[in-house]
């Protein structure tokens, strides 16, 4: 449908750095934000229904509606092209977190060469020199090394910034190969992160002091929600029912991946399909607000 396009695209867009942002603006003609703006004002129901009396109907009946509603549509979907259409799909498909595990260990491995020892050691203090050199000019790294007690309010799009920056700065620092590094000094046995983001944000952990050892972001997520739900349990308060409790898996998960979540989350992927906002306000009627902020600093900790 054209909410659900609309509302995937704001999230994409929300997700967007400067330089994906500007390429899309590029090749459209206009901002993403622009564009999924158009696509709630293409359904809006008070401006079909003025466009459908524009067209001669005082009175407009439901396929007078249904004729204005379709041009609407039409003219805020010309701008999708054939470029534009392959632009979005591989920026999205850039966004997403992915890692090709089975190149890892060689590409590693060719990035270590001679003493293991002394260049993971090496990797290690040149990360943390350029996130000591950079936490008073990037968002993310500020909050973690000067203001900790707001590591809820870090967004996917900081995380995206401080990757992109790393990236830019120090190539050889890719998340995903410091982790090795951290990995092999701490003695660490258990799995890889799925992405550099995640990678990221818990090396930023490791390295503010917020984690004493290298700790995987979706398995902090899972044991904090865990000890969250047992302390809501416990007493002789009320307990969350089975349908509350699967709804507050669904934004654990979500946590365990985008670090925060806000209202324009419940209108996309996986809650969408749950029945979004309207469906956690009826779970959770005044209490959502609350909610969701409990679980952004409970999850983050």
């Amino acid at each position: 449908t054209v909410s659900s396009l609309a509302s995937r695209l704001s999230r994409l867009d929300n997700r967007l750095d400067n330089t994906d942002q500007a390429k899309i603006a590029e090749q459209a003609g206009k901002p993403l934000s622009a564009i999924v703006r158009d696509l709630f004002d293409a359904i809006d129901a008070d401006k079909v229904e003025a466009d459908a009396k524009a067209a001669g109907h005082p009175e407009p009946d439901d396929a007078a509606m249904h004729a204005a509603r379709e041009d609407r549509i039409k003219n805020a979907a010309n701008v999708f092209t054939g470029p534009l259409i392959n632009m979005i799909d591989t920026i999205r498909r850039d966004n997403e977190q992915t890692i090709d595990h089975d190149n890892l260990d060689t590409l590693t491995r060719a990035e270590w060469a001679g003493d293991v020892e002394e260049n993971a050691k090496k990797i290690v203090q040149e990360f943390e020199d350029y996130l000591n050199e950079n936490r008073d000019e990037i968002e993310a790294l500020s909050i973690y090394f000067n203001t900790p007690a707001r590591r809820s309010e870090v967004t996917f799009a900081m995380v995206k910034d401080v990757l992109r920056r790393l990236a830019a700065d120090q190539p050889r620092l890719a998340p995903l190969t410091v982790w090795r590094a951290y990995a092999h000094l701490d003695d660490y046995k258990g799995e890889s992160p799925a992405g550099d983001l995640t990678a990221l944000v818990a090396l930023i952990r490791r390295v503010c002091g917020l984690d004493a050892t290298l700790t995987r972001h979706s398995e902090r997520v899972r044991r904090n929600f865990q000890n969250w739900i047992l302390k809501r349990h416990s007493g002789a308060g009320e307990k969350f029912t089975e349908a509350q409790m699967d709804w507050l898996r669904m934004i654990r998960d979500h946590l365990a991946t985008s670090f925060i979540i806000e209202h324009d989350d419940l209108d996309m992927s996986p809650f969408d399909g749950k029945g979004g906002l309207g469906q956690m306000y009826a779970l959770f009627g005044d209490n959502m607000e609350d909610i969701m902020t409990e679980m952004n600093e409970a999850l983050s900790a």
